[in-house]
């Protein structure tokens, strides 16, 4: 009954800011597999459920991983999981859609079905009475493996109009009276669906994927879908509740994709090629937004190159709000964008190194100088702005104790020079992911380095930054161990299932996921019955092994990433992408 009680509080606070609709006759449940005020501050699910929700052929509701103490009550046999909107359980629901941004989501996915009453597996599901489990979202764009055994069909890249030609397809097998669900055969012409079932990975005696037989309607070629033309849509807040992370945030979609080609970045290669939204666009989702809040988020990679941007901050600050925008490159920090989001109130402002020496940002394609860095951290303390957050990554590939060394020396160099020039400074974070390599890109046959290896890294890092005179300086690093998992879910294949089906089965937290995975090894007869996770996380792929997302199509060539990583080993660069000439990588 508490369930009940919060989902009809949060549904008071809530603020929808478009206008809903009856209902259609196919009911949908559009679930975020994490928690409401995580779900809630994610513009992709807000999107894709405004998608379904506006359709009218279609009635929509929210779930969502159930909070801690929700899932204790659930346990207890207190209280059951059901939707937001309307308390239904989600095995009523015909379609269960899973929208998942992030890999570490992926083991919620199958305690969401267990927590439901829903088989985990799809073959446990098969000729029975169940919804059917689709998915998307960027995360499955990339490598969707590791859940491929819970999953009917995934809907493969940008929803805007592949989710009603989804419906479509859906409907059309719906009216034949002959299915009380549709087979997934009628769902596969679909541009961008993948079935998983039509796939059967054959591996060789190493445990290395050496065919996949594919057994489907057409090619086995999956094309990711993507919107040529993000004008046509607007991605924005559409529903507003102080209850989000965000929630004093109006956020606001600039781009997708960038331009720049850093070979670690996941974003910058699978939105290729880069697409602005309209500066005048832009500026009138930013008015529509001060109605509402008094903060303006720009989302997208890299924001001072957005077109406009500038004028956006200053019309922002005009009229009495403020502009954060998600991450500066610190070259392109325009003295007027500068000067807007000071005037704005902005006193914090990320700028993302990502590299502490030049090699290195050679080696990963940053195209930025120390110089560069020095110069945009001038303008920025110039201007009034207060706090800095230096964003870096530990572990590269080509990485040496020096590059690690050189965050230090850079931290330090942007202190001495605001000391110097008589700026004042208030706090500078150091924050500190470990690599993970991603799927399709440059990086997606590296390793991951050995935890051990991180935590001595960062242990010098602690001590070098120690040593810096000055204002409060605050190193924020990302645990190795949390990496480690992600770089699981990112590289994995369909035997990952395994090992999330027995956490699931536990029910272990997902923020335990590390304690979860060294239980299991601890495990003989849980060790024999899931892979090792070293064989994904710790070894570096060949460059003639299949991957197991080589099956989808991102329009890029396979050899271009190829040779983004061998100009790394020769710290060669790669100039920004030039869409209006360019069509080497393949994505133009």
């Amino acid at each position: 009954m508490f369930l009940r009680k919060r989902a009809l509080d949060r549904l008071a606070r809530e603020k929808i800011l478009y206008p809903r609709h009856a209902g259609g006759e196919i009911t949908v449940g559009v679930v975020y597999p994490n928690v409401y005020r995580l779900a809630m501050a994610n513009l992709g699910f807000q999107a894709v459920f405004h998608i379904f929700d506006t359709d009218p052929r279609v009635a929509a509701d929210r779930a969502f991983l159930p909070d801690a103490d929700e899932l204790a009550a659930i346990a207890r046999g207190d209280a059951q999981l059901v939707s937001l909107e309307q308390g239904r359980p989600l095995g009523d629901f015909e379609i269960l859609a899973f929208s998942i941004s992030f890999e570490t989501d992926y083991f919620n996915l199958p305690a969401i079905l267990r927590l439901a009453g829903i088989p985990r597996r799809r073959e446990e599901r098969r000729g029975r009475n169940y919804p059917l489990i689709i998915a998307g979202g960027s995360a499955t764009f990339l490598n969707p493996e590791p859940i491929a055994d819970f999953v009917d069909l995934f809907l493969i890249g940008e929803g805007e109009e592949m989710v009603p030609e989804f419906l479509s397809a859906y409907q059309a097998a719906r009216r034949d009276a002959a299915f009380a669900r549709p087979p997934v055969e009628r769902l596969a012409h679909v541009e961008g669906a993948y079935v998983p079932e039509f796939y059967t990975p054959v591996y060789d005696e190493g445990g290395h994927i050496k065919a996949v037989a594919y057994s489907g309607p057409h090619d086995a070629r999956v094309k990711r879908r993507l919107v040529k033309d993000l004008n046509r849509f607007s991605t924005a807040s559409l529903i507003l509740t102080d209850e989000s992370v965000f929630g004093d945030m109006f956020l606001v979609e600039a781009s997708r994709g960038c331009q720049w080609g850093c070979r670690f970045c996941a974003a910058g290669f699978m939105y290729r090629p880069i697409r602005y939204r309209k500066p005048e666009l832009l500026e009138l989702e930013a008015r529509r937004g001060l109605s509402e809040r008094e903060v303006i988020g720009l989302v997208g990679a890299e924001m001072a190159t957005v077109p406009g941007v500038a004028s956006l901050a200053a019309a922002v600050a005009d009229e009495g709000g403020r502009l954060s925008p998600s991450s500066l490159k610190a070259d392109c920090i325009s003295p007027e964008l500068a000067t807007a989001l000071a005037r704005n109130g902005t006193r914090s402002v990320t700028i993302a190194p990502e590299a502490g020496s030049e090699r290195m940002r050679r080696v990963i394609n940053k195209n930025l100088t120390e110089e560069q860095i020095l110069r945009a951290s001038d303008r920025l303390l110039g201007e009034g702005i207060r706090n800095l957050k230096l964003y870096f990554m530990l572990g590269l590939p080509e990485e040496g104790d020096d590059d690690v060394l050189a965050i230090a020396r850079l931290t330090g160099a942007i202190l001495e020079r605001a000391r110097a020039q008589g700026k004042r400074v208030g706090r500078v974070t150091v924050s500190l992911n470990p690599f993970v390599p991603k799927p399709w890109t440059p990086f997606q046959w590296d390793a991951m380095e050995p935890i051990s290896s991180l935590k001595r890294k960062i242990a010098m890092l602690r001590a070098a930054l120690g040593r810096i005179e000055g204002p409060p300086l605050e190193l924020d690093a990302e645990s190795p161990r949390d990496a480690y998992v992600q770089t699981l879910l990112s590289r994995g294949d369909r035997r990952v299932a395994a090992i999330l089906e027995r956490l699931s089965q536990e029910g272990a937290p997902s923020g335990a996921l590390w304690a979860g995975l060294r239980k299991l090894a601890k495990d003989p007869a849980a060790s024999a019955a899931t892979p090792n996770p070293d064989f994904f996380v710790t070894r570096a792929y060949g460059h003639d092994e299949i991957l197991p997302w080589d099956f989808i199509d991102h329009h890029i060539h396979k050899w271009f990433l190829l040779s983004e990583r061998k100009k790394a080993h020769f710290e060669h660069q790669t100039k920004p992408c030039d869409t209006s000439r360019c069509t080497v990588c393949g994505a133009c």
